[in-house]
C-alpha cells in the first residue's frame, strides 16, 4: 500500500497551516504522514501483522499506519493525545460503514491513556507500535516512556512493542533542514526544538520502560514532495519548527526553511530527500 505523490492545492503554507490547526493537521494527513509508509511496511511484514493480530498505536496521528495493519485483517486501536485535529481524520478514515463488522469491533481510537481503548473481557494486544519517531525533539522520549507504561501491561507477554527514530544525520538529507529549527530556536532549545537522533535513543527508552530489545532495522524512507510549497507545508505540519517560530517569528522560519530545501528541488519542480529511519523491536517481559 503506498500512496501516490498528489499535489496540494491548498494556499501556501504560512498562512493556512499556522492559523487553522485542522488545516495543518490535514497537511500531516495529505502530505508527510506518508513519507513513513516503507517503515509501516518493513515492520509490519517483519512481525507477520495479519488477523490475528490486535495492534496499539501510540501517537497514531491520523491513522495511516493503522489503516495498513488493518488493510491486512488485523484488530486495531490508537491513542493521540497531543492532537485532536489528527485523531479526527483517524476517526474518519478507520470507522467508516464500509469496514467490516470485526474491524469496526476492534477499533477504538482514543484521546486519552492506552487503558482507554479496552474494556471488561478484552483480550490483550499482541503488537503496541509507537511509529512517531523519537530523539529527536526534547522531552520527546520522556513522554513515550510514560505512554509505555501505560500500555505494556495491556499487552501480551513476549509481544513486540516498536520504537522508530530517525536513522544517523549523514543519512537524511532532512537532518540539514531541520538544523533550521535548532539554529533558530536558541534559546528555546529546551521547548521542543529538533535535534539530530543518537544512536542508542530507542534502546534507552526500551530499557528505562522495562522491555527486552529483540531486533532492529533501518529502512529508507525518501521525502518526496510535489512542490517547494508542499514540502514546507508538509515539514511545518511535525511540530519541529514550532519553537523556532516562537523565538523569532514564522515568516524568517518559512523563509529559511524554503532556503535550505532548495538544494533538494530537482528540474521537474519536486523536491526528493533522501532519508534512513530505524526501527527496535522490544518484547513485553
Amino acid at each position: 500500500m503506498t500512496p501516490t505523490l498528489v499535489r496540494q492545492h491548498l494556499p501556501s503554507a504560512g498562512d493556512t497551516s499556522r492559523a487553522d490547526p485542522g488545516a495543518r493537521a490535514r497537511d500531516w494527513s495529505e502530505i508527510q504522514e506518508r513519507m513513513l509508509v516503507p517503515l509501516y511496511e518493513a515492520v509490519y511484514e517483519r512481525l507477520e501483522v495479519g488477523p490475528e493480530t490486535r495492534l496499539l498505536g501510540l501517537g497514531c496521528g491520523s491513522g495511516l499506519a493503522l489503516l495498513m495493519a488493518a488493510s491486512r485483517g488485523a484488530a486495531v486501536s490508537g491513542v493521540e493525545s497531543s492532537a485532536p485535529e489528527r485523531l479526527a481524520l483517524a476517526r474518519e478514515r478507520l470507522l467508516p460503514d464500509t469496514w467490516t463488522t470485526r474491524a469496526r469491533g476492534g477499533t477504538r481510537l482514543v484521546d486519552g491513556p492506552p487503558e482507554a481503548t479496552t474494556g471488561a473481557g478484552t483480550p490483550p494486544y499482541t503488537v503496541v507500535t509507537a511509529f512517531e519517531p523519537i530523539g529527536c525533539l526534547a522531552g520527546d522520549a520522556e513522554g513515550l516512556e510514560e505512554l509505555l507504561g501505560s500500555a505494556t501491561p495491556l499487552a501480551a507477554r513476549g509481544a513486540p512493542v516498536v520504537l522508530a527514530g530517525w536513522g544517523p544525520p549523514e543519512r537524511c538529507a532532512t537532518s540539514s533542514v531541520l538544523r533550521v529549527a535548532t539554529r533558530l530556536a536558541d534559546p528555546l532549545r529546551s521547548t521542543g526544538s529538533w535535534r539530530p537522533a543518537l544512536r542508542d535513543d530507542l534502546e534507552e527508552v526500551a530499557q528505562r520502560a522495562g522491555l527486552r530489545p529483540d531486533g532492529s532495522g533501518r529502512v529508507s524512507c525518501p521525502f518526496g514532495y510535489a512542490d517547494p510549497d508542499s514540502a514546507l507545508r508538509g515539514l511545518l505540519s511535525t511540530g519541529l519548527f514550532d519553537a523556532a517560530a516562537e523565538a523569532t517569528d514564522q515568516a524568517q522560519v518559512d523563509k529559511e526553511l524554503a532556503e535550505a530545501l532548495h538544494p533538494y528541488q530537482r528540474r521537474d519542480g519536486t523536491v526528493w530527500m533522501p532519508n534512513v529511519f530505524r526501527y527496535l523491536i522490544a518484547r513485553v517481559p
